[in-house]
């Protein structure tokens, strides 16, 4: 409907307010559940010329969020072009540069899956994410498009976007990010601490297969992560996750190539061969972040509007998955899927687990961030007892892997 004044009015079930990785998953998910849900984006399309490489991060699914991409009826689009996670392997490189010194292997068969997950390229995601709205019913991509304001209502909010177009939607699920100007409209603060430390993150070529090994390399500044990818060219690939203190991830992503290339080949202590960068670099800063609350009047909070965590463990994104398996899980039920009741559920449900969660993840990457030859050694000393304990070994493995919430378990007092 267009108003005299030329906005045009439009209703729908769910305004999600992001289209990356979380919000287009979102969007999907809600539309394959039978709701009308319309996404707004502020990135403009990109050609597909533009968009190969253009996100140079990958994106590790655990099993948990593999399901709900199935269920959202993506899964298909994307196993095709999907690395599976078969083992995590931890490597210390404690004692002398370039010398892997102990190794710990999470294998996923211990624990009756066939993997852990699979990783994508976070360009190639959004390409194939962007086609399978194109042809779900109910479901809708505005790129080019922000809210630019929110005025929560009794039964529905009124969210108006830079096209001039006022929206009445039931729910807002806000995925814009960790800046979030929905958390920001509704009045929701935020805890934030940095480790003075940032990632360069690219990809590789290497001259021996990963055979579905993730290996996360600690030595010091914080993990050096590979993550297989499917073959490039002809050759093994993998993407890297490099963290290190600020001024060294700095330097790293501005030295020449062969100089990068030989300070790659050391920092990954020849566990796949020789190998070279294949993308450009890309620095990323490290932070830990989480929302007061992850409701609001008609608002639910996911992805990094809800929390941001460093790179470790794959726990982000799965996270953020959670947060939504968890927000349709209540919804499939509801009367009124934005109502109040509903809202104030999924922020108990999850936000507890999100607090526990990043509390382990941030012992993790201190740990790995350790100078000192000393506390080296006692965390290869806590790597060896963890590794060496089956029992344990498996509880670590299920929690890792336990970022969503099973379906039907909801807590409904």
């Amino acid at each position: 409907m267009t108003t005299a004044a030329g906005m045009t009015r439009i209703d729908t079930d769910v305004l999600v307010a992001g289209g990356g990785v979380a919000g287009l998953t979102a969007t999907a998910a809600f539309a394959a559940a039978g709701f009308r849900a319309l996404c707004v984006d502020p990135v403009p399309p990109v050609t597909s010329a533009e968009a190969d490489g253009s996100d140079l991060r990958s994106t590790a699914f655990l099993m948990p969020a593999v399901d709900l991409l199935a269920r959202a009826g993506l899964w298909e689009r994307l196993a095709p072009h999907a690395a599976p996670l078969r083992i995590m392997r931890i490597a210390d490189a404690g004692g002398a540069p370039g010398i892997v010194r102990t190794t710990a292997d999470f294998d996923s068969a211990e624990i009756g899956a066939d993997a852990f997950g699979y990783n994508l390229p976070n360009w190639l995601l959004r390409r194939e994410m962007v086609a399978a709205l194109d042809e779900t019913p109910g479901a809708e991509l505005r790129a080019g498009v922000r809210v630019t304001g929110l005025t929560p209502r009794t039964d529905a909010a009124l969210v108006t976007l830079s096209d001039d177009t006022q929206v009445r939607a039931r729910l807002v699920v806000a995925a814009d990010g960790r800046d979030s100007a929905v958390r920001e409209a509704v009045g929701i603060g935020t805890r934030r601490w940095g480790y003075g430390q940032k990632a360069v993150v690219f990809t590789v070529a290497h001259a021996m297969p990963h055979q579905g090994v993730s290996i996360e390399i600690h030595r010091t500044g914080g993990p050096f992560t590979l993550v297989p990818l499917p073959d490039r060219d002809g050759e093994p690939a993998s993407s890297v996750v490099w963290m290190d203190t600020g001024p060294r991830a700095t330097a790293l992503a501005g030295l020449a190539e062969a100089e990068f290339n030989a300070s790659l080949a050391a920092r990954s202590c020849g566990v796949l061969g020789a190998i070279r960068v294949t993308s450009p670099r890309r620095v990323w800063p490290i932070i830990t972040q989480i929302a007061d609350r992850l409701d609001g009047p008609r608002t639910a909070l996911v992805a990094e509007a809800a929390h941001v965590v460093p790179p470790i463990g794959a726990q982000g994104l799965n996270m953020s998955l959670a947060d939504l398996a968890t927000l349709l899980e209540l919804a499939a039920t509801a009367d009124d899927i934005g109502a109040p009741d509903l809202l104030d559920r999924y922020n108990r449900q999850r936000h507890r687990d999100i607090r526990l969660r990043i509390a382990g993840i941030d012992a993790l990457n201190r740990a790995a961030m350790a100078e000192a030859r000393p506390l080296r050694d006692l965390r290869r000393l806590g790597l060896a007892t963890l590794h060496g304990l089956p029992p344990l070994r498996h509880v670590a493995m299920r929690l890792g892997l336990g970022a969503l919430r099973p379906r039907g378990h909801a807590d409904r007092h």
